[in-house]
């Protein structure tokens, strides 16, 4: 269409708009001048509170159940009132959230926020010395967990002298853990408590290179700045690309990843909250189960990592369920193989697909790349929106120019503020206002970002990152271990899958199963690797010591064809 707008007459048309929610104006972030949104809300707590005025309509859908934005709310400000008039938290405290993707989850993290502690978001998939670690780092006061998490924090609770409540769990609990059921005063109301922009709102944990997790905090400011540079960029590309079909549903996103994860808490869940959007909460991935709530629920709207796109088209159901409803199919975490760009737009009837480069640090927004563009530029992020400055740097921190390749680095409001109790990992990562990504691309002259490579010592196995360092640290715990090296290695669904290079010791032989028995013994079972080479002589290293992973995989993937 003639009149139709391009990609910077769109984003001018939005952002320049006196009084638009997606006004930008220029104000100082961390001792930074930087574009922010001028009428972003003043903290999650008034969001929250906004979402009452939704009523009846509804929210949540979990298997049987349906909550609607005022039970929703009800159940929030129960939780609240528990956690401040019997517990005792106060603004600044830590509370973590350990379970599955339940109601409650959601529940406790619109309480904790609105009373003006701090979410600490929680790996579900931890195991005990993990989940200990979270848990002492951040210096929780109180953990809501289902009963899986409860088990595996309970050996420390006393330890730490925390206080725990279970959600879902009718049988018998560890001393000193309450039922949340039991403990929630109805109709109890929400306390008074100020809550502002610069104060801390979450800590999610990502995996460290040196085995350590680092808690990435952000404040109320950084949360609400994501999540509107995700609804601008939504508007963006509905003014830019109008849908294939006109749709007569209301939107409905459908949660396939974890709340923990920052995609699953920012642009799925939050964005539901905010927006008045239904949210259809998956107990479990299955391709299976999703296809049949996509058509159930007539969901609009699939986030995920590119190998829940592959399970859904290649799943025997696909061709018998009812996708028409769905208009965005896309989401993070992993790069999309460039073929599948093309395959989800004609394998959906009105979806177009999607891709988006965000981290944990960056509360999930960044450069984005959806519909014609994406199916242009496959190999592309895509761009991102004013707020978020994007450049790549050489290792001096010298912007390189157009085309050539630097280092990835992000700079807007959105930003993490730092590790908690860490600064100087954040010192590390956060140089003059710009966060360091650890990816190497390149941009170019339209400003669409091109990830490369990844300067991290990282596997990226189906959108969970799993640090080398902290994998090999266990097996190196292992008694007949010598020499090992965890490097990723490709895999058709899950972009990466973990493999380990291993010599054993002098005189002693190493048993396969018995090594990943004994790691997934320690690790979360994604971080355990599938593949183990066993090398009788000593891995191969350059002039420093080093270990050269490079060589070893390519010698590996040449072997295996």
């Amino acid at each position: 269409m003639a009149d139709q707008p391009n990609f910077e007459q769109a984003l001018a048309a939005l952002t320049s708009a006196e009084g638009s929610p997606f006004e930008i104006a220029e104000a100082e972030v961390d001792g930074q001048a930087m574009k922010v949104w001028k009428n972003l809300p003043s903290s999650l707590r008034e969001v929250f509170a906004a979402a009452r005025l939704n009523g009846d309509k509804t929210f949540l859908v979990y298997e049987d159940e349906t909550w609607t934005f005022a039970e929703t709310m009800n159940r929030v400000d129960e939780i609240a009132d528990l956690l401040v008039n019997r517990y005792g938290v106060e603004k600044g405290d830590r509370v973590a959230i350990a379970m599955r993707n339940y109601p409650e989850w959601i529940f406790s993290f619109a309480a904790i926020t609105s009373v003006g502690a701090i979410a600490v978001c929680m790996n579900a998939w931890w195991k005990e010395d993990e989940m200990a670690y979270g848990l002492e780092d951040s210096g929780c006061k109180v953990l809501m967990a289902d009963i899986e998490r409860i088990t595996t924090a309970a050996p420390n609770l006393a330890r730490f002298g925390m206080q725990a409540v279970c959600v879902r769990h009718d049988g018998s609990l560890p001393e000193g853990v309450d039922r949340l059921d039991e403990v929630l005063t109805a109709g109890a109301t929400m306390p008074q408590v100020e809550v502002g922009p610069e104060d801390d709102a979450t800590i999610l944990y990502t995996s460290g290179t040196t085995g350590f997790p680092k808690g990435a905090v952000s404040a109320h400011r950084a949360v609400l700045s994501g999540l509107r540079a995700f609804a601008c960029r939504a508007l963006v590309g509905a003014m830019i690309q109008p849908p294939k079909e006109p749709s007569p549903f209301d939107t409905c996103f459908i949660l396939a990843v974890p709340l923990f994860h920052v995609t699953g808490l920012v642009p799925v869940m939050l964005s539901c909250f905010s927006n008045g959007f239904k949210l259809v909460i998956m107990y479990k991935w299955t391709p299976e189960r999703a296809l049949e709530l996509v058509e159930r629920e007539r969901v609009t709207q699939f986030v995920g990592v590119p190998t829940m796109t592959i399970d859904l088209l290649e799943c025997p159901d696909f061709p018998n369920r009812d996708t028409s409803s769905l208009a965005s199919v896309g989401g993070g975490g992993a790069p999309a193989p460039p073929e599948m760009v093309g395959r989800v737009d004609k394998s959906f009837k009105n979806a177009r697909p999607g891709l988006g480069y965000g981290m944990t640090e960056t509360n999930a927004y960044g450069p984005q790349n959806a519909g014609a563009d994406y199916l242009r530029k496959p190999r592309s992020s895509g761009r991102a929106v004013p707020v978020l400055q994007v450049e790549c740097f050489d290792e001096n921190m010298n912007p390189v120019p157009r085309g050539e390749v630097g280092e990835i680095c992000f700079r807007g409001p959105n930003l993490i503020r730092g590790y908690w109790n860490k600064p100087e990992a954040t010192a590390e990562t956060i140089v003059d206002g710009w966060l360091k990504s650890g990816d190497l691309g390149r941009i170019d002259e339209e400003g669409f970002v091109f990830v490369e490579d990844r300067a991290k010592d990282m596997v990226l196995r189906g959108g969970e990152n799993i640090y080398c360092a902290e994998v090999e640290a266990v097996i190196y715990e292992f008694e007949a271990v010598h020499e090992a090296a965890v490097f990723g290695m490709p895999h058709d669904r899950l972009g990466e899958e973990v493999a380990v290079a291993v010599m054993p010791k002098k005189g002693q032989s190493i048993d396969v199963d018995a090594l990943t028995d004994f790691v997934a013994s320690k690790v979360a079972k994604f971080k355990v690797p599938t593949i183990v080479e066993v090398y009788e002589e000593p891995l191969p290293r350059n002039a420093s010591g080093k270990i050269l992973k490079r060589d070893i995989r390519d010698a590996l993937v040449e072997r295996r064809g």
